[in-house]
């Protein structure tokens, strides 16, 4: 790890303050037009039609077998983000695991905006339950999808032939090597009726993934241009290095370091 984390170059430009302070002003100026462009995007993505869902698809959750009219919960809104777990996987995906550890974070700020948010699957109910526990994700609701085609019909399982099809996954622009892959889908109910608004996928899910946003600040931005793939670096967070254990014993000599008390 620390091979690929190198500090900045020392040939990379050095200047004056009055020097650093108009270029620093020239590309707020870039950053603004994006912002203002995040902004017409979002209002175009709300101003999508949307598709009654007609098909039943149904659910298992900690509360029996539930059809998608009932993760709303009290909401009117529903966000799900696919979450690559197959029924046969150990384990939960280690970059779907760090969104839901962005999620789980928010979720109840989510919550005061009349949106329910859950993480949806293939995996049994019991193996994502105990991989919930395992990554204490408590703000976090989720529900297998095992027994309905919601995770087919919504582009985020693959079989075989899709695979070596071709570009099949995010609206057929892209290939994806497993049968299980990520995406965000956005609903919305009227009475009894469940209507499909959004999704997104591949790198429209970037939005979710805060860490990169820190990223793009630091000097070295993502420094993943020497990886096999730019996530490889990606752990569940009780397996990096500085494990909680470690981190503990990491502050109380910090502590001791710098005279903190």
């Amino acid at each position: 790890m620390s091979s690929v984390l190198e500090a900045t170059k020392p040939s990379h430009a050095v200047v004056s303050r009055s020097q650093w302070l108009a270029a620093r002003r020239s590309l707020l100026e870039r950053e603004k037009e994006y912002t203002h462009l995040r902004d017409e995007l979002a209002q175009l993505r709300q101003e999508l039609p949307w598709v009654k869902v007609q098909k039943p698809y149904s659910f298992e959750t900690p509360c029996g077998t539930r059809p998608l009219s009932d993760l709303f919960g009290n909401k009117p809104q529903l966000l799900v983000y696919h979450f690559m777990f197959g029924p046969d996987s150990a384990e939960g995906c280690p970059s779907c695991s760090m969104i839901a550890d962005a999620l789980n974070g928010i979720a109840p700020h989510v919550a005061q905006r009349d949106i329910s948010l859950m993480l949806v699957s293939r995996a049994p109910l019991e193996k994502l339950q105990a991989f919930k526990t395992r990554m204490v994700w408590d703000n976090l609701f989720w529900a297998s999808s095992e027994k309905s085609d919601f995770n087919q019909d919504f582009g985020v399982t693959l079989n075989e032939a899709q695979m070596k099809s071709g570009k099949v996954y995010n609206y057929g622009t892209q290939n994806f090597p497993k049968p299980e892959a990520p995406g965000m889908s956005a609903f919305i109910k009227r009475g009894d009726d469940v209507y499909h608004a959004y999704s997104t996928y591949g790198r429209g899910l970037e939005e979710l993934l805060g860490v990169y946003s820190l990223f793009d600040l630091a000097p070295n931005g993502r420094n993943e241009a020497g990886l096999p793939w730019p996530m490889a670096w990606v752990r569940h967070h009780d397996k990096y290095e500085d494990d909680p254990a470690n981190r503990a014993k990491l502050s109380a000599a910090a502590q001791s370091t710098c005279g903190c008390d």
